[in-house]
C-alpha cells in the first residue's frame, strides 16, 4: 500500500487537495442546514461518517425538515446513491481485495471515481482513488461538524453561497475529459435532460435521468471501436 503513494504526480495531489477543501466547505453548509433542521451534532456527524454522500444527506435532512417520514427520506437517499452502483463497476478492479475492497466501496463517490480515471496506469488510478477518497472521508465530517457548531449562529446558510464551491470544482475536474467529442456530446445531452426535467421531477433525481446522455452516445462509441 505504501509504495502506491510514490506514483502520485503533482497535478493529482493538487486537484485532490482542492476537491477535499471544497468538500469541507460544502460540509459546513450541510452542517449548518442539518443543525437548522433540528439535527443534533452527533446525528449529523453520524450521517456524515456512515453515509458519506453529500447529495443524499442534503436530501435526507431536507425531507425530514419538510415534515416527511424517515422512511421516505431513507428511500430518497438510497435512490440518489444508486448511481454509486455504476461507479463501483467502473472502479471495482482498483479497490483491491479483502478489507481494502470493503473500505474502498465506502469511499466510492463522484469525486474519488472521477479523479481515479485520470492516471494511465492501474497503480496510479489506485493511488489517486485512495488519496481523494480518504481525504473526503476526513474533510466531509469535519466540515459537517464545524457547520453544526456554527448552526446556532448562521440561520440561513444560503446567504453564504457555500453551495457554489462544489459545482465549480466538479466542472473544473471534468473539463479535460470534454475534449473527447463523444464525451462532450454525452455531457451536453445529459445536461439538457437534467435541466429540462428538474422542474417537475423530485429534487435530486434529475442527475440520475441525465445518465440517459450516456445511452444517447452508445451507437457512436460502438462505431468508434
Amino acid at each position: 500500500m505504501r509504495s502506491i503513494w510514490r506514483t502520485l504526480d503533482r497535478d493529482t495531489v493538487r486537484v485532490s487537495v482542492l476537491i477535499c477543501a471544497s468538500v469541507a466547505v460544502v460540509g459546513v453548509s450541510y452542517g449548518v442546514s442539518a443543525g437548522s433542521a433540528g439535527f443534533s451534532l452527533w446525528q449529523l456527524l453520524a450521517l456524515a461518517i456512515l453515509v458519506l454522500g453529500a447529495s443524499s444527506e442534503f436530501l435526507f435532512i431536507g425531507i425530514i425538515a419538510a415534515g416527511g417520514s424517515p422512511l421516505t427520506a431513507i428511500l430518497a437517499g438510497l435512490l440518489i446513491n444508486s448511481r454509486n452502483f455504476a461507479y463501483g463497476l467502473s472502479v471495482g478492479s482498483i479497490l483491491g481485495q479483502g478489507w481494502r475492497r470493503m473500505l474502498g466501496a465506502h469511499l466510492v463517490n463522484d469525486e474519488s471515481v472521477a479523479i481515479a480515471t485520470a492516471p494511465s496506469t492501474l497503480v496510479g488510478k489506485r493511488a489517486a482513488f485512495w488519496l481523494c477518497g480518504i481525504g473526503i472521508a476526513i474533510c466531509w465530517p469535519l466540515g459537517a461538524l464545524a457547520g453544526g457548531i456554527l448552526g446556532s449562529v448562521i440561520q440561513d446558510p444560503a446567504t453564504l453561497g457555500l453551495d457554489a464551491a462544489f459545482p465549480v470544482v466538479i466542472v473544473a475536474l471534468v473539463l479535460p475529459a470534454l475534449k473527447e467529442k463523444i464525451t462532450l456530446i454525452a455531457a451536453c445531452v445529459g445536461a439538457g435532460v437534467a435541466v429540462g426535467t428538474s422542474t417537475f421531477l423530485p429534487p435530486g433525481t434529475a442527475p440520475l435521468v441525465a445518465l440517459l446522455g450516456m445511452v444517447a452516445v452508445l451507437p457512436f462509441r460502438e462505431k468508434a471501436r
